[in-house]
């Protein structure tokens, strides 16, 4: 690398021949910034970083992500777990770049976008650039919210209307059932399920189910 402080590479797989004793060479801090987690294209590339990278270990390591990361409950699951294990978790509301990771502030890794032949990724060694991406990062994580504090802030308000949906689609009821039993016409209560799923992010009932479990919200 001291002859080559720069240089770009194609695809997952170039990236870990390249670059993947970067990974391994990890000792004291690994920073990593996402929109979501989908990092790697390929399941492979992705166990190959993870091997190389190891466990904590008396490690610092950061991960920071947009609320996009959180939409689906494996996702969510996920991202407990690997705070479980010591990882530091954080959430933007400010837009991230397609990935940035940063090893022992000595190395930098730019992920382009999803492209046919694979994503281009830029590494370099350049201190300068390594200190100003940084302290772009420094300041996005401490304006982020941690990952427990950010989802119990995004508890969504539910008045006695949405909290009656709600134990209506928990209970299996059908929709004219479910209906006859709020005392609303069919058209409405529908409505109401669709309202109440924008207000959780589901994507289906059963999502809004989960979101709503996860939450706490009485159901």
């Amino acid at each position: 690398m001291q002859s080559e402080p720069v240089f770009s590479v194609r695809g997952d797989a170039e990236l870990i021949a390249r670059a993947g004793h970067l990974f391994a060479s990890l000792q004291s801090e690994f920073m990593c910034a996402a929109r979501d987690l989908d990092t790697w294209s390929r399941p492979e590339a992705k166990a190959a970083i993870g091997d190389r990278v190891g466990g904590v270990g008396g490690r610092t390591v950061r991960k920071l992500f947009s609320p996009v990361a959180l939409t689906e409950e494996s996702a969510r699951a996920h991202l407990r777990e690997v705070r479980d294990l010591g990882v530091l978790v954080r959430i933007s509301r400010s837009p991230l770049p397609h990935e940035v990771i940063l090893i022992d502030r000595r190395v930098l890794i730019l992920a382009g976008r999803d492209a046919p032949g694979g994503r281009e990724y830029t590494v370099t060694t350049s201190k300068t650039l390594i200190d100003g991406v940084e302290s772009l990062y420094r300041g996005l994580w401490d304006a982020a919210a941690d990952l427990d504090d950010y989802l119990r802030g995004d508890v969504p308000h539910l008045d006695e209307a949405g909290r009656a949906v709600l134990d209506a689609l928990g209970s299996g009821l059908t929709d004219e059932a479910a209906a006859r039993r709020l005392g609303v016409s069919l058209r409405t209560y529908r409505r109401r399920v669709a309202e109440l799923m924008a207000r959780l992010e589901a994507d289906s009932r059963f999502q809004a189910g989960l979101r709503a479990g996860e939450l706490g919200l009485p159901g």
